[in-house]
């Protein structure tokens, strides 16, 4: 079966890799109207997905990163449309010249072929993969969690149904439907087709894919993201940001799960924080010293595991730790974060500046949320991924990410000397 899907996903990417981007904005906007006009097919799949998930009781947070309403539907959609409107960097001559020998010779952005994406309880990733392959000429060959394998047969359906009535090949975008996981397995070594690999899950997922593809892989998207609240940071000003990074939607990879406190504002910031997170319905997981000034605060809270500071939550709940200064927070952020996306809160330039080029996250910030990594909030449309490696795509991942380059050479009968 994966052969085939892989023999037809890898013909369809040579059509693709020769569309204009009116051809393909044309496909996408039709994926667009096709999803609000066909949405009670993807609810209702979606329903018996949310149905089955609960009986087999997975926790709050999956079933959130599960759940579709027409609301995150037409949002989906509305995403789409989005991707539209991004400049396509098919075809982008990245630079080039006259050389000695008179070969004229210049690097173009091309497609990067077949992409393979594994993921898990996030029905919006098989329309923001598709969507973002197919404006940059690439085929998709996806694999969703055995959670949402409804939802994500409807919603395939309806982009080969848009693909086709554009005369597109259907196995443009294709899924794996069974929830074998031997297919996984299978998919990780189908080099002959896939061009690269990029796995969206848990810890355990990209350990495997890292492990046993055969295929070039991004790994990315475990957040343990921190906020570090410095000695000169505001009071009502970094409670209204760690509000927003922990409770907004705690189930993404952006929110945070570790807060550092400074030792000179603890006294007076954790009394306020245990007000506030106490309002929040945020479960606190204190060490020693912070557990002193919140026991008696309105907020719940219990002792930190060691084990904690390196796990996601995706939950309601949220580390706190008192550190002696900047350099007691970056040392605990280098041994416990995932390089996703960490933030600092100060009045101070000099401390800001530190962080920014000491803390080796791909997203690192001052006075802000970590939720802001995300490729819609980065001016990128839909992102296939966050990656928290170095090579090739760091970060959340749009149309660039997505390409890579060939060398041209335009001679006049030219031989090399």
């Amino acid at each position: 079966m994966l052969e085939q899907m892989g023999a037809a996903a890898k013909a369809a990417s040579y059509k693709l890799a020769l569309l204009s981007s009116r051809e393909k904005n044309r496909v996408l906007e039709k994926i667009a109207e096709y999803l609000e006009a066909q949405s009670h097919e993807i609810l209702l799949a979606n329903e018996q997905d949310l149905l089955e998930a609960r009986r087999n009781g997975l926790s709050e947070a999956m079933l959130d990163r599960l759940a579709l309403n027409p609301a995150r539907l037409k949002s989906i959609a509305d995403d789409v449309r989005q991707v539209c409107s991004l400049a396509d960097p098919v075809g982008q001559v990245i630079d080039g010249g006259l050389l000695d020998s008179g070969l004229r010779i210049e690097r173009r952005r091309v497609p990067l072929g077949v992409i393979g994406v594994i993921y898990e309880a996030r029905p919006n990733v098989t329309v923001d993969v598709a969507s973002l392959c197919l404006k940059t000429g690439n085929a998709a060959i996806l694999r969703g969690g055995k959670e949402t394998w409804r939802t994500n047969a409807a919603t395939v359906k309806v982009i080969q149904q848009a693909l086709e009535e554009c005369g597109l090949p259907a196995g443009a975008v294709q899924a794996i439907e069974s929830p074998d996981r031997a297919l996984v397995n299978e998919m990780l070594r189908m080099d002959k087709y896939i061009d690269m690999l990029i796995p969206r899950g848990g810890a355990g997922l990209h350990k495997l894919c890292r492990e046993q593809s055969t295929i070039p892989v991004i790994t990315g998207g475990i957040g343990v993201c921190h906020i570090f609240v410095d000695d000169t940071a505001e009071i009502e000003p970094a409670l209204k940001i760690i509000v927003n990074a922990k409770t907004q939607r705690p189930s993404t990879c952006n929110t945070v799960e570790t807060l550092l406190v400074h030792q000179r504002i603890a006294d007076r910031f954790l009394p306020a924080l245990s007000q506030q997170m106490a309002q929040s319905g945020v479960t606190l997981h204190a060490d020693s010293n912070a557990l002193t000034q919140l026991k008696d605060g309105p907020a719940k809270v219990e002792a930190v595991k060691a084990e904690q500071y390196d796990d996601e939550f995706l939950s309601l709940d949220l580390n706190v730790k008192v550190v002696a200064d900047l350099d007691d927070a970056i040392a605990h952020i280098r041994a416990h974060g995932t390089q996703h996306s960490d933030a600092i809160l100060t009045r101070t330039l000099s401390n800001a500046n530190r962080f920014v080029n000491e803390v080796d996250s791909s997203a690192v910030y001052v006075n802000a949320s970590t939720r802001f990594t995300d490729g819609g909030q980065f001016g990128l449309g839909a992102e296939v991924a966050v990656s928290t490696q170095k090579l090739h795509a760091r970060g959340p991942m749009g149309l660039e990410a997505l390409t890579t380059y060939k060398w041209i050479g335009f001679g006049d009968d030219t031989i090399r000397a």
